[in-house]
């Protein structure tokens, strides 16, 4: 809830759960990396990837 604005922010749980955690992805590990391959056509991968761009901003917690 801390990542997220707007409509999705309103979102009751079960629908959150729904539209985020179903989202259809790949790990991808590659060296030392990893990445999160998100499907294009997924409707909700703008809001995800927002959210997951908004907390990376966030000052990490000593």
């Amino acid at each position: 809830m801390l990542a997220l604005t707007g409509d999705p922010c309103r979102w009751e749980p079960k629908k959150l759960r729904l539209r985020l955690f179903s989202a259809a992805a790949q790990l991808i590990t590659t060296g030392r990396r990893r990445w999160l391959r998100m499907t294009a056509r997924w409707p909700w991968t703008d809001v995800i990837t927002q959210a997951i761009d908004r907390l990376q901003v966030l000052p990490n917690p000593d």
